[in-house]
């Protein structure tokens, strides 16, 4: 089936566990009413940066553990609390939207990611992901159709294989190809990071799944033995950052490393990233060198280390004239770190990194570019926001 990308597709790391977590939010019940959100309001009209000075401009407050943005095509937002509310942001208020599927909202587990279908304006899909489950759970996608403010015909297209103990490492970034396929990161679950190596275990890989959940007939991994089809990449820990770059068709990923570690990728089709051999991180407790080595032949070192701890969600590329001078660039969030890093890479090679916002709205759990240009941010407070990071003459 041949799909057509659309302006209005949004682009495609669970906060540390010992970097503070907000804790478990009781789901929701849906119930379609409209709510202030306390905003547009400017809240900081004068932020430097070294090509662009910004304003920051809360477009709606009072959210509950945020988690994603996406944009609808009348210039609408659709926000996932954690939770389990899918909220319509529009002009101050906001309207929960019904029909969105039961969540295992636990620690860092709920509802999770959203995101638009590329011919969302013909079939209205929005898609889902979230932790699944009444006990142990698992990370899961589903879709639904935006009926006003209910979906409709949800159905559930992917859940991983395994089960899990609750709470951690869900993963769970979307990401849109320009041949329609769908990408979707699940972490490492946590308690077992060696699953990570594993490829007949979903648990720390990157996904490649078709519109409706099948597998690609040209998954990189089909003809490997005991290897699950989804899989496109392995040896992750959490992907919590994921951005494709239509024009050049890279794969740009951040994820969490345990006590520093944090990474930024460049994704390969059926490579193995390292986790928990490989990797540049240290042991929460002793401080030891985490893994066995810090690097291995036959699986790739990522193309740059966070360094102090950034806990990375959320991860924009820049493509927007609105910030002519950061075309290029990519905007990594960071949760502990509450600011987010400007990434200027060339030859896919970082050679330049400037900190922005720092410490000035909270734990940035999610960052993208809209369709009309602007960068927008969501933070994970329990009275966490959207904002829009505008451009300053």
């Amino acid at each position: 089936m041949k799909f057509t990308r659309t302006m209005f597709a949004s682009s495609a790391a669970t906060a540390l566990l010992l970097a503070g977590c907000n804790g478990a939010d009781a789901p929701a019940t849906n119930t379609a009413h409209a709510a202030d959100v306390a905003g547009p309001e400017v809240v900081d009209d004068s932020v430097s940066s070294e090509y662009q000075p910004l304003r920051i401009v809360r477009v709606a407050g009072n959210l509950s553990n945020p988690w994603a943005v996406a944009f609808l095509p009348d210039g609408r937002y659709l926000v996932t609390e954690r939770g389990g509310r899918l909220l319509i942001i529009d002009n101050g208020s906001a309207t929960e939207v019904s029909g969105v599927p039961e969540v295992a909202a636990q620690r860092q587990g709920g509802l999770l990611d959203v995101s638009l279908h590329p011919d969302f304006e013909s079939n209205s899909f929005v898609y889902l992901t979230y932790s699944k489950g009444s006990g142990d759970t698992t990370t899961a996608l589903s879709r639904g159709r935006l009926d006003g403010t209910q979906l409709t015909d949800v159905e559930l297209l992917f859940e991983q294989d395994r089960v899990s103990e609750p709470g951690r490492h869900y993963g769970s970034r979307l990401a849109w190809m320009n041949d329609g396929t769908l990408l979707m990161s699940i972490g490492d679950r946590g308690a077992d990071p060696p699953r990570a190596q594993d490829v007949g275990d979903h648990a720390g890989t990157l996904l490649r799944l078709t519109d409706d959940g099948g597998v690609p007939d040209d998954n990189p991994l089909l003809d490997h033995d005991g290897a699950l089809p989804e899989i496109y990449s392995y040896g992750h820990r959490n992907i919590q950052g994921l951005v494709y770059d239509a024009d050049t068709g890279r794969i740009w990923a951040t994820e969490h490393g345990p006590r520093g570690g944090d990474e930024l990728n460049l994704i390969r089709p059926g490579a193995n990233y390292g986790w928990p051999v490989a990797g540049k991180g240290r042991d929460y407790r002793t401080e030891e060198p985490y893994g066995e080595t810090r690097s291995r032949d036959g699986m790739v070192d990522p193309v740059y280390e966070f360094l102090p701890t950034l806990a990375p969600s959320g991860l924009a590329l820049v493509t927007s004239d609105r910030y002519s001078r950061w075309q290029g660039n990519l905007l990594a969030g960071g949760l502990r770190a509450e600011r987010i890093r400007r990434v200027v890479i060339e030859n896919e090679t970082v050679v330049h990194e400037e900190e922005l916002i720092h410490g000035l709205i909270g734990r940035i759990r999610d960052v993208r570019e809209s369709p009309d240009g602007y960068i927008y941010v969501v933070t994970d407070e329990s009275d966490g926001g959207l904002y829009r990071l505008e451009p300053r003459d």
